[in-house]
């Protein structure tokens, strides 16, 4: 995906400059960096979700369950496909020495799907007709929608950690325990389907999100650490594309807050 490309490139960006200047302290803003990756499973509120569409219909499916897909087979089945399961990557810049303090540019791709076969209460406008009533959501008699190759959450969150074991040794931490708050932007692509026509749509900013996380880091070794964590947060889309192929300038807002367990493997890089 291109924005992948660009949010490595925002990091390079980012650090480059402030490792270069301040040459009379000989000293960057930047102490030291960490990249990280990993998969996640999250759990979804439900979303009242609001279609605006080019031909007319302006209506509100109200409370609408849905759910994600985590893919982890794929790791078995596509083992080289490392971005078809539900994933997370950071790019963290500490702060200080003792690495207690970063910021860090966070990304998480979270599947995020409306079930099938549900029946919703359905108010607004359809076919010129006022509607206020249930109905079953049916791609083929009726609409289908998701963010399926992402929800995709980018944002920059504040990190701090605090150790809570060493090694025997005493020379170098063991376990720590970390929290993040943060946010930022939602660059989703939608899979929409209405009455059979489908359209898998471009990626577009779409939105916001905040979010809070807190769990553990494992170091096995001194650079390469384990984490663990939680992660709770809201994310708002103003208008996420629904488009077909015969109807275009379909818009879609909803929002919904979620929980997200997240682990990942990270190196910290020192310079």
């Amino acid at each position: 995906m291109k924005f992948k490309f660009l949010i490595i490139l925002l990091g390079i960006i980012i650090c480059t400059p402030v490792v270069h200047a301040q040459k009379k302290k000989k000293e960057s803003f930047f102490k030291s960096m960490y990249l990280q990756w990993g998969y996640n499973k999250e759990w979804y509120t439900n979303s009242t979700l609001h279609f605006k569409m080019s031909n007319g219909n302006d209506f509100k499916l109200h409370n609408a369950k849905a759910h994600d897909a985590t893919d982890y087979d794929a790791i078995v089945k596509k083992p080289l496909q490392i971005s078809i399961p539900q994933y997370n990557y950071r790019i963290g810049f500490y702060l200080n020495h003792a690495k207690t303090k970063a910021l860090e540019i966070n990304f998480d791709h979270a599947k995020y799907i409306v079930t099938d076969g549900q029946k919703v209460h359905v108010t607004g406008v359809i076919d010129g007709v006022q509607v206020d009533g249930d109905s079953t959501l049916n791609p083929d008699s009726f609409l289908h929608f998701e963010h399926t190759d992402g929800a995709n959450w980018l944002h920059i969150n504040y990190v701090e950690q605090r150790t809570l074991s060493n090694t025997k040794s005493s020379n170098r931490k063991l376990l720590t325990w970390v929290w993040k708050v943060g946010a930022g932007i939602n660059i989703p692509r939608s899979d929409f389907t209405w009455r059979g026509d489908n359209m898998n749509n471009m990626f577009h900013i779409a939105g916001y999100n905040i979010s809070a996380e807190s769990g553990f880091r494992i170091y096995p070794s001194k650079n390469f650490f384990l984490e663990f964590t939680g992660k709770s947060g809201f994310v708002h889309y103003l208008n996420a594309l629904a488009n077909t192929e015969t109807l275009k300038g379909n818009r879609v807002r909803h929002s919904f807050g979620y929980f997200e367990i997240i682990g990942t493997f990270g190196f910290d890089i020192n310079w």
